[in-house]
Formats: structure tokens, sequence, C-alpha cells
């Protein structure tokens, strides 16, 4: 087991600088600098603000420079935002993507285990039907059109909830349900199409054969090895939930961390753009670091030899 996750850790860490390295030089070949678009500002003052920052350097050498402040979980200064470190601005603004990306993870685990169930136990029957009819439209309608018609069918031409901000809690609403919806779609058709192999598998005909009742037959045996692929799931659904709020936030006007994003982007903060990449990256490979974990203890079948795993 030791082996096996420093062999995972060591991974994530080489992962981790080769996706800095290459946003670091792909960011530097964008033509222009953070201040190209200061108007009026003189050359002079100009050339301060770039030796302030390291920007007057070789590129080499402004690598190098911030490798070594990465090795120390050093982030650096936001070039946009006076006085504030990149870190700092993670720190306040994480929260509110964080708090969305949490209830659209539970939800979407509860309602497309449900329906993903309920579709194979009442196979090609109407549930069925109508289960696999809204995950094809989960699925194929992007989460940022799903936001926008909901914010205008339930914001503002019936206004129970708020067009935008945070108002209330009721204000997370909308944009869970934005985020939750393709998660639920593919873990519902990924439940359903595990379970139909599971429910007509030898050990459930033993399990009928002994006499346990349908329900204990399905929690005990069936949901266990039919959640499978959805523990697999799990790792990239959380992440790609997270760091995919990007546009959701822009639509309900939410102060998460997306709109740092799209605001470091647009104004080549370098610093926040590099900051704000490594972090996304980290709670993909923490995700998928986790996922990897509770998938040895969920399938006994899975075995470490050596530090590989076997099954």
């Amino acid at each position: 087991m030791v082996r096996y996750l420093g062999g995972k850790l060591v991974n994530i860490v080489f992962s981790l600088l080769i996706l800095a390295t290459a946003t670091f030089f792909l960011m530097k070949a964008v033509p222009g600098d953070p201040f190209t678009q200061e108007k009026a500002i003189p050359p002079e003052i100009k050339a301060n603000i770039m030796a302030h920052y390291g920007l007057d350097k070789p590129i080499g050498e402004q690598y190098l420079i911030y490798m070594k402040k990465l090795l120390h979980f050093d982030l650096g200064l936001s070039m946009k935002s006076q006085n504030r470190t990149v870190t700092s601005i993670i720190t306040d603004s994480f929260g509110t993507s964080a708090k969305i990306g949490f209830f659209a993870v539970i939800i979407s685990i509860i309602v497309g285990v449900y329906l993903g169930m309920m579709a194979a136990l009442r196979h090609r029957k109407l549930v069925d039907n109508s289960a696999m009819f809204l995950a094809v439209i989960g699925i194929s309608v992007p989460n940022f059109v799903i936001g926008s018609m909901i914010q205008y069918f339930l914001a503002v031409k019936v206004p129970i909830f708020h067009v935008a901000g945070l108002e209330s809690p009721m204000d997370y609403v909308l944009p869970t349900i934005a985020l939750s919806t393709l998660p639920i779609a593919f873990i519902a058709r990924l439940t359903r199409s595990t379970m139909l192999e599971v429910l007509t598998s030898d050990y459930i005909r033993t399990a009928k054969a002994k006499g346990l009742t349908p329900r204990a037959i399905l929690w005990k045996h069936g949901l266990r090895n039919g959640i499978l692929p959805v523990v697999t799931y799990l790792g990239p659904m959380t992440a790609n939930i997270i760091t995919g709020s990007v546009v959701v936030e822009q639509i309900f006007g939410l102060p998460g961390l997306g709109a740092y994003f799209v605001d470091s982007v647009m104004n080549r903060d370098y610093t926040l753009i590099m900051g704000i990449t490594i972090f996304y990256a980290v709670i993909l490979m923490a995700a998928r670091f986790v996922t990897d974990i509770l998938y040895i203890f969920v399938d006994p079948r899975i075995k470490l030899s050596g530090g590989v795993v076997k099954s």
C-alpha cells in the first residue's frame, strides 16, 4: 500500500511540474504583456513595473525564478490586483466555488445512482425510457445553456430565485442544478448499464435461491458492484464540476474563483493564470488519488501486490 501510494504521489508531483512548465512557456508565447493594455503609461514607469515583476529578465531566468518560488509554495503577487498575492485571491474566492461544487457532487451521486438503479429495475419500461431520455438531454446540452434556461424561467419569468448574486442560501440552487445536470446524466447511464449486467449475474441468482429478500439482494449485493464504475468516475467528476464552474459562475454573477480566472486571462495576469491553473490541476489530481484509494476498499477483488493494483 505504501509503495503504491508513494508511486502515485511521485506521479502527481511530476505531472504538476510538467503542467507548470507547459503553462509558463505557452503563456509567454502570447504576444504582449500584462501592461500592454495600459493607456498613456510612460515608458520609464512601464520599465520599472516590468523590472519589479521580473519581466525584463530572459525567459529562461524567469522560469527558474518562478519554479524556485513554486517549490516553496509561493505563487507570487498578482500583476493586476495591487498588493494581493495569488494565494490570498484563491483562498478568498474558492469558498464559493467549493460550496457550489460540493452541493453539485452530492446531488449528482444521489440522483444519478437512483435514476440509473430505477431504470435498470424497470428495464424497457416507462421509468427506464424516461430516465434515459433525460440523461440524453443532460449529456447533450452544455451546462451554460441549461444555466441560462433555468435562470430565465425560474428567475425572470417566474421569480422564485434571484437572477444573479448570492444574497441568500437559495441562490445556490440554480448554479448547483446547472453544474450537476451532466454528471447526473452520465452517472445514471453508467449505473443503469452496470446494474443490468449485475442483476443477471450468477451470484445474484444464488442470492435469490437462498431466499434473500429483493431489498437485501439489491442493496447488499447488486448496488455495491453496480456502483464500481461510478466510484471510478467520482475523481474526474469532482474535479470537472469544481473547475468547470467558471462559465456558470459568470452566468449567475457569483464571486467565485472562476471570475478571477476569466479576468486573469483577459488581463494577461501571468502569476494569477499560473496560480489558478496549478490549483485546479492539484484538485484534479487529488480527486483521482482519492478515487484510486476508494476503489481498493470498495472492490474486494482488487489487491495490491508489489505496489501494483491487481484484480
